[in-house]
């Protein structure tokens, strides 16, 4: 179940981590590095493929006021998307934009989208709501996917790479 459909939530932004699809790592090795990522971390919805390949998680970040639902996704939509990003990028390069990285996305075939839910405050918690979202989770959770599958991690909003 995806927390679209949980009312104590909603969405706030999606970042992607971009990979190459032979690096799609096993569930139990995402499991495994979100935990030790945070111990607090509340992991639920779990799912593979047949081989054990990771397809999607919900990561729940109580002390962050926020949720994350992870998803792999490969395919026309992610060539799509990178070509896109890549032509970007390139336009930017003059700013500075890391050539081994941009080397790294033009070989991914494949990405991880990573939704980014905010707690809804309880109605005495409303005046502070603001205050509440921590994007910690968020940034561990990016930085620990990349790691783990030696991808790169994207803010499509501001097109950067983090």
């Amino acid at each position: 179940m995806s927390m679209f459909g949980d009312d104590h939530y909603r969405w706030r932004e999606t970042y992607f981590v971009l990979i190459e699809s032979r690096r799609r790592p096993k569930l139990r090795d995402v499991e495994e590095a979100l935990k030790q990522l945070d111990p607090h971390f509340c992991l639920q919805n779990a799912a593979a493929d047949d081989a054990g390949r990771f397809e999607s998680i919900t990561v729940l970040a109580p002390d962050d006021y926020a949720a994350l639902d992870i998803c792999y996704t490969e395919g026309e939509e992610v060539a799509e998307h990178r070509d896109e990003l890549m032509k970007e990028l390139l336009t930017a390069s003059s700013r500075g934009v890391d050539r081994a990285r941009l080397e790294k996305i033009r070989r991914c075939d494949a990405r991880l989208d990573v939704l980014h839910f905010e707690q809804i405050p309880d109605a005495e918690e409303e005046e502070d709501s603001e205050e509440m979202l921590d994007p910690s989770a968020l940034l561990i959770v990016l930085n620990g996917l990349a790691k783990l599958t030696h991808g790169v991690a994207v803010d499509p909003q501001s097109g950067t790479l983090l």
